[in-house]
């Protein structure tokens, strides 16, 4: 494993009218690590998650990815940004229902502005990495749960991200299928050197991580 810093924040604040969710988190995570963020609801997970993935933004703190100071990014900036450096995978998957398994993963090299050819070859090798290069013509509805969530983790890889977010990504799986994916992070980690960020309730699956971090009101305990 490599030390380079892909993600650091610093004393990050976060509070919605009175209630204090976040008081002054500090996180980081290094190139091919794969870190747990774990805790009861209210505990700032997700709020957590949501501003080291940029969707929000703190009251006060620092946040680096990749070396760049995303809190210093205008709004269109920060889109751009997010859409290339960043992946998310959650819970439900999300995938366009008319849209093919290949179609679903090609969209956001697509959006990227990366060639239509470039984004399909990238797109069907990272079907074939998650174990679904027989499946790339099927539609959603034509797959089971967990080859649908494996479509939503090649299509958060398409455009190569630093840093991988997963937010309960096995919480709506089966248990032998839950293992599948579990397995499928740490893979994607060797074969790609992959930072994943995931935050979970599954204590199985905090357990197989690099680090596993306890939120406690708003803060790592």
């Amino acid at each position: 494993m490599t030390n380079i810093m892909i993600i650091k924040a610093t004393i990050i604040r976060k509070a919605f009218g009175d209630l204090q969710v976040l008081r002054g988190v500090s996180f980081e995570a290094a190139q091919g690590e794969v870190v747990s963020i774990t805790g009861a609801s209210g505990a700032g997970k997700t709020t957590l998650l949501q501003i080291l993935g940029t969707l929000s933004t703190p009251d006060s703190g620092t946040l680096t990815i990749d070396g760049t100071d995303v809190l210093s990014l205008n709004g269109k900036e920060l889109a751009a940004f997010r859409g290339k450096r960043i992946g998310f995978v959650f819970q439900f998957h999300h995938l366009l229902p008319e849209f093919t398994a290949l179609e679903n993963v090609m969209i956001p090299a697509l959006i990227a502005g990366r060639p239509a050819r470039e984004a399909e070859a990238a797109a069907k090798e990272l079907l074939d990495t998650v174990g679904l290069a027989g499946r790339i013509s099927h539609k959603p509805s034509e797959l089971s749960g967990g080859e649908q969530q494996r479509v939503a983790i090649a299509r958060a890889l398409v455009n190569r991200p630093a840093v991988l977010f997963a937010d309960e990504p096995t919480g709506n799986l089966d248990s032998a299928t839950k293992e599948e994916i579990h397995r499928l992070f740490f893979d994607l980690r060797d074969s790609l050197g992959q930072t994943i960020i995931i935050v979970t309730h599954d204590p199985a699956l905090a357990a197989l991580c690099d680090r596993a971090l306890t939120m406690r009101d708003g803060q790592f305990v």
